[in-house]
């Protein structure tokens, strides 16, 4: 009998450990070169040794779980446990985020990171809870900035009736009616409906054009630092709540650690995406009529309401 009870636990023990056990599925639609990618495994490398393995991360790149708004989706309903996710298709769920969203906003990265490293950034991570997710830690796209296959734009009168691809997002839609173009929602990526002229361009940040190679469909390029792209680490809040709580703690101070980090190499290698964009033959225009720009998108402040409202005079206050 002390045998076979002692082969019940030999059996047993396997299913003991993986039962203690948690495993993350985490989505992201950028593939292995891109930042996203780069945060996530530093994400994933933390959580995985402070755990002893206990905790253990499965990365899904390149959109293979879907576009970011099915990532959400999937978040919600814990299908997905975590996403690295850009701002602009979360507004549809976490309307709060729209105030860091609205165009020429930020001048700098020092006031990018005094803002949602701040009171205000954090309260807008709290929001999230209300739609069944956990908003972690803010990492970033970087500043946006306009690509096109057609003519050079210098002032936002060049913009008109182009076709520019833009994310999922209510304010991007609007940014771009206001200017001008004609905004048209695409998940990413897009190179395809570039190269065939079925969109006549985009706008992303520096490394996210170069990394993607749009330089070979897109001849033109203006440096408008439109947007500042913020990025989100969004978890399953069903999730996180099934966690024991230094778990729960260990997934703030990794998305924390991983998105200080990813921020530094976007920030770093800033001149390098620039140089290899002009040396892959782009005709960049580095210092547009930014005024021309602003004045189309200030009528779009009266569009803000509530806690977003809130939240963007704040920022403009400082």
């Amino acid at each position: 009998m002390k045998k076979l009870f002692s082969c019940i636990l030999v059996f047993l023990s396997p299913l003991v450990l993986l039962a203690s056990s948690y495993n993350i599925q985490l989505g992201i639609v950028t593939t292995p070169h891109s930042f996203h990618y780069m945060a996530a495994q530093k994400f994933k490398d933390i959580v995985e040794k402070e755990s002893n393995r206990d905790i253990t991360v499965t990365i899904h790149h390149s959109s293979s779980v879907g576009n970011e708004t099915s990532i959400l989706q999937q978040l919600q309903m814990n299908a997905l446990q975590m996403g690295v996710i850009t701002a602009g298709p979360v507004d549809k769920i976490v309307p709060s985020i729209k105030a860091i969203e609205f165009p020429f906003l930020f001048d700098s990265f020092k006031k990018v990171d005094t803002i949602l490293d701040g009171k205000i950034g954090q309260s807008i991570l709290n929001d999230f809870k209300s739609s069944n997710l956990i908003g972690y830690h803010f990492l970033e796209n970087g500043f946006r900035n306009i690509t096109n296959s057609k003519r050079p734009i210098h002032m936002a009168s060049d913009v008109k009736g182009l076709k520019i691809r833009v994310m999922n997002s209510q304010l991007q839609i609007a940014i771009w009616k206001a200017i001008g173009a004609n905004p048209t929602p695409m998940p990413w990526p897009i190179y395809t409906q570039l190269s065939q002229h079925v969109i006549d361009g985009q706008e992303n940040p520096l490394a996210v054009i170069d990394q993607y190679k749009l330089y070979e469909v897109q001849k033109y390029l203006s440096l408008t630092r439109h947007v500042y792209s913020a990025l989100v680490f969004v978890g399953s809040k069903a999730f996180y709540d099934s966690l024991p709580a230094k778990y729960q703690k260990l997934l703030y101070k990794a998305t924390k650690e991983a998105s200080i980090y990813e921020r530094k190499l976007n920030r770093d290698k800033a001149k390098y995406f620039l140089n290899d964009l002009k040396k892959n033959g782009m005709i960049i225009d580095e210092h547009p009529d930014l005024n021309s720009f602003k004045e189309k998108v200030k009528p779009l402040k009266s569009r803000f309401t509530g806690v977003a409202k809130k939240y963007l005079d704040e920022i403009l206050a400082q």
